[in-house]
Formats: C-alpha cells, sequence, structure tokens
C-alpha cells in the first residue's frame, strides 16, 4: 500500500517520530492516521523500556515561574548524554514537565516514594469511607486498591496525565521522548515554590 506524503508529515508533525517510523506505522495501520500513532505509543514505550537501565547523568535544570511571579518550579531532568541535553527537544521537555509540576502539583515522582506511613494513612481512610458507604465486605480491598490508583495519579508525577495532553501520561511522554532522542531520560527531583506556602 502507498502511503501518500501527507499523511506521513501529518504524523509527524503530531508524534515527532522520524520519516521511516510514520511510512512504517501508517502501512501497519492501513493508513488510519489515529491508529498509527496507537503504533507509535507503542513503539515508544518499548523502547524507553530497553533504554531503563542505562545511567543518565548529564541533563538540566529546567524552571518554570508562573505569570504574576507567586508559583515557581525547579526541576532536574537527566539524560545520558550532553549531545542530547542540549537538543530543542530535551529542553522543550523540561520546560514542559516544570510547567506540568506547576499546575498539578504532584508529591512526588513516582509510586515508590510514597513513604510507607502515608500510604498506610490513606489506606486507612479509603477503607473507612467504604465501610460507611454500606459496601460489602468481599469488595473492599478491591475498592481501596482503585482509589489507590487514583491516588497515585493525584500525587505522582509518572502517574498524572499531562497537562497539554490529558490522553497522555507523564510516563507516556518520557517513553515518547526516550524513543525519540535515542536516551534513557529521567526526572531526578523537583521543587514547587508557592509564594508565602510553608
Amino acid at each position: 500500500m502507498a502511503i501518500d506524503a501527507g499523511l506521513v508529515r501529518d504524523l509527524r508533525e503530531k508524534t515527532g517520530a522520524g520519516v521511516l517510523d510514520c511510512q512504517k506505522a501508517l502501512t501497519q495501520a492501513g493508513g488510519d492516521v489515529n491508529k498509527a500513532i496507537d503504533f507509535l505509543r507503542q513503539k515508544g514505550l518499548a523502547t524507553a523500556q530497553k533504554k531503563a537501565g542505562r545511567t543518565t547523568n548529564d541533563g538540566l535544570v529546567a524552571s518554570y515561574i508562573h505569570a504574576g511571579s507567586k508559583l515557581g518550579v525547579l526541576l532536574e531532568v537527566n539524560c545520558e548524554t550532553d549531545f542530547v541535553a542540549k537538543t530543542d527537544d530535551f529542553q522543550d521537555l523540561g520546560r514542559d514537565l516544570a510547567m506540568h509540576i506547576a499546575a498539578a502539583s504532584p508529591q512526588f515522582i513516582k509510586r515508590e516514594d510514597v513513604p510507607a506511613a502515608v500510604l498506610d494513612k490513606e489506606k486507612e481512610i479509603i477503607m473507612a469511607q467504604a465501610r460507611e458507604s454500606g459496601k460489602p465486605p468481599v469488595v473492599l480491598d478491591k475498592i481501596v486498591a482503585g482509589r489507590l490508583e487514583k491516588y497515585y495519579a493525584e500525587v505522582c508525577l509518572l502517574e498524572q496525565p499531562f497537562v497539554k495532553d490529558p490522553g497522555v501520561v507523564i510516563k507516556d511522554l518520557l517513553g515518547q521522548k526516550i524513543a525519540k532522542l535515542g536516551e534513557n531520560i529521567s526526572i531526578r527531583r523537583f521543587a514547587r515554590f508557592r509564594l508565602g506556602e510553608e
């Protein structure tokens, strides 16, 4: 099947993937752009998993100051080489992540960072709410598990929907950038400051 160059260009603009990857994705998807986007996202996640073990000792510190200068974020994003750290794509990622942190106010980077005491307290609250709602005891554990997933999506940066594209969670956004830039990328730390906040 011959793929129209306009479709390839459109897919490249939407995903940032290379020409050959876009052609392959469109061929696999029978010319359907939405299916091709899904194919590229899955490929990006697979590529990200392969690179996950590689060390990230370079990168940048990105910042975002919200209009009015009452809210700001500092963020360290790491990659493998200074070559990638200097690319526009990587720098844009740093800015986007800093802006996302300002808007979404995550407390932790990943679910493993949530302290056991905080998690236990949250489970306790969820269990008490579930019991008060009159649900049968056999479903309480499932209710707690489901609500914990929602809790992680609220407080963990990697699990939050990206503010610029709520259809993509931050860990998938990182996966797309890893696939595009060809290096492992990690978020090391961040600090969010609001004027007058303790």
